[in-house]
């Protein structure tokens, strides 16, 4: 490929740095990737690529030489990099010399449509990037329909948030609120039964009915729970109960958890 060769110092480098420290306003989500893994997902999914950077030097098989020319031709724009600026760059090790900024799918929650027995989970003010990856893949493996945002506390666009979600931030429908407020009212408008995840004066998660009805279970943050609009809402409370000696689950295991039983009750396993 005949590609223009840039360093360090291009704008477009300054961007991908900017991006990787969170460091500018990112409106448009976009986010690094890196790797033959990661951009096979990006062919995959039809992910737009705003650029992309390609180190001969660093390639370890034919297929990464594929895959180079097929995103360099999607890409709006394509670099080569030398073997040096990859190093300043990357944050993998054997990054495969493939590096691109690629946007993630932008979600209005008026487009989101659901079905009668629709499962949605809440994350209110979640603030580990890695436990917002699994939730991702863990919403992706019981056939959720998306993942609903308040009081963020972490960017979309983090790379742990790629990893742990497998990629499945790419495909996963993601809409976010402000205030809880609003997150509920969109709730009510579109029929939900909503539980909170809360170990304090909740009932067993099996004790409810999740069949032939729209579910949506909140959870809050790791260190402060979930906030009070949520509880002024009149939402039930469900909880798994624990066996042992520790209090709580981790936030992920426990959404796996209640995901599960509600998907199992809504296919009738």
């Amino acid at each position: 490929m005949d590609l223009q060769q840039i360093g360090v110092h291009h704008p477009k480098i300054k961007q991908l740095r900017s991006i990787q420290k969170n460091t500018a306003p990112n409106p448009k989500k976009l986010f690094i990737a890196e790797g033959l893994w990661a951009h096979n997902l990006l062919l995959n999914t039809d992910t737009h690529i705003d650029s992309f950077f390609w180190c001969p030097e660093a390639a370890y098989g034919n297929e990464a030489v594929k895959r180079s020319e097929e995103i360099a031709a999607r890409a709006g724009r394509a670099y080569q990099i030398s073997d040096k600026t990859l190093a300043r760059i990357s944050e993998r090790d054997r990054p495969d010399g493939l590096i691109s900024i690629a946007q993630l799918p932008l979600w209005d929650p008026i487009d989101v449509r659901f079905d009668r027995s629709a499962l949605v989970m809440v994350a209110d003010g979640m603030e580990i990037p890695g436990n917002l990856g699994t939730l991702v893949r863990t919403l992706d493996a019981c056939n959720a329909d998306c993942l609903v945002l308040t009081n963020r506390r972490t960017r979309l666009t983090h790379p742990k948030v790629f990893r742990a979600s497998q990629g499945m931030i790419l495909t996963m429908p993601v809409v976010e609120f402000d205030q809880p407020e609003d997150a509920v009212a969109w709730l009510q408008r579109n029929s939900f039964d909503v539980y909170l995840a809360d170990a304090n004066n909740a009932k067993n998660y099996r004790n409810y009915r999740y069949a032939d009805r729209r579910t949506a279970f909140v959870l809050g943050s790791e260190r402060y729970g979930i906030p009070k609009p949520w509880y002024e809402a009149g939402c039930e409370s469900v909880s798994v109960p624990m066996l042992g000696s520790a209090d709580s689950l981790n936030v992920s295991i426990s959404a796996a958890v209640l995901l599960f039983e509600a998907r199992a009750q809504k296919d009738h396993w």
